[in-house]
């Protein structure tokens, strides 16, 4: 059960490991780009690849969805960046429902884990598996594996390193449940923090932060929802930074411009600006975004 690129290779590790799967669970089609046609979702692409059975339910608690899950009598439900299952769902394999999630629980329960972690200057993150319970992200861990979260890394990279390393994770924890070889173990509730769903109003920058901050906020939303500020009323997404060292005297917000580079005042320090966008604009590097762009050293960010 999955539905994003994040779950292809979780899926593709346990067709090439030869798994025998019975069933493909994913959303239904969605319509995309200018022309609104219905458009397949990555694991169904995969999945019809490989002429698997593909089941695309409008409601996870359909009657009829239940039937034939439980018609299809699976040993094992794997579920990967999908939606929560209900009871009646991930009771019915022999030997156990299991998630992909991709945070080193309990660290991190929710809907944004990877933006969370960064968000917060974690130096590292990772992906756990455990058996689904009936409160969402708690419970008992089957495997983890862990990844270092570098200056430089973004949402962008650590979700491509997560989707890789939880696909070795999903193949082993199969192997470990198949073999009887499973270990789980509960969760320490007094480590557990919250990855809540993040909304277009939370992305806007915060001047008045440290210079640090904004740059893990930047990199926690980048490439996708994007931090964003405000200039003559207009939205500018940013989606790369670097922070300088030298103290900032000006009020956050304040621009320094030149005709190839862009640094703004924070709460502490200044932080250079790398990669743009302006509103009806695609993103561009700092000197292309400028040569577009009018800005002066007076103005600032809103």
């Amino acid at each position: 059960m999955g539905t994003p690129d994040f779950a292809v290779p979780s899926l593709k590790i346990l067709i090439d490991n030869g798994c025998e799967i019975s069933a493909v669970v994913t959303a239904p089609d969605k319509p995309r780009g200018r022309g609104q046609e219905l458009s397949p979702t990555p694991i169904k692409q995969l999945a019809l690849q490989h002429n698997l059975s593909v089941l695309q339910p409008e409601s996870l608690k359909d009657p009829a969805l239940v039937r034939h899950l439980h018609n299809l009598s699976p040993d094992i439900i794997v579920v990967v960046a999908f939606r929560i299952l209900p009871r009646d769902v991930f009771i019915l394999p022999k030997l156990g429902s299991f998630n992909l999630h991709a945070s080193l629980l309990p660290k991190y329960r929710g809907a944004a884990p990877i933006n969370w972690a960064i968000i917060n200057g974690e130096k590292e993150t990772g992906v756990t598996t455990f058996f689904l319970q009936d409160k969402v992200d708690t419970g008992n861990i089957l495997l983890q594996a862990r990844t270092p979260i570098t200056d430089e890394d973004n949402v962008g990279t650590i979700h491509d390193k997560l989707a890789d390393i939880g696909a070795e994770i999903v193949l082993h924890t199969v192997k470990l449940i198949e073999q009887g070889k499973a270990n789980p173990r509960s969760q320490d509730e007094s480590l557990s923090s919250p990855a809540p769903k993040i909304f277009k109003d939370d992305c806007r920058i915060r001047w008045n932060q440290s210079a640090v901050a904004i740059h893990n906020f930047i990199r926690g939303l980048s490439p996708y929802p994007a931090a964003f500020t405000k200039h003559s009323g207009k939205v500018v997404k940013i989606y790369k930074s670097k922070v300088l060292e030298h103290t900032s005297k000006e009020l956050p917000g304040s621009v320094v411009a030149t005709a190839t580079s862009l640094a703004v005042s924070t709460g502490d320090a200044t932080l250079q600006l790398l990669e743009l966008q302006q509103e009806g604009r695609k993103k561009m590097d700092v000197e292309e975004f400028l040569r577009g762009y009018k800005i002066a050293s007076d103005e600032r960010f809103e």
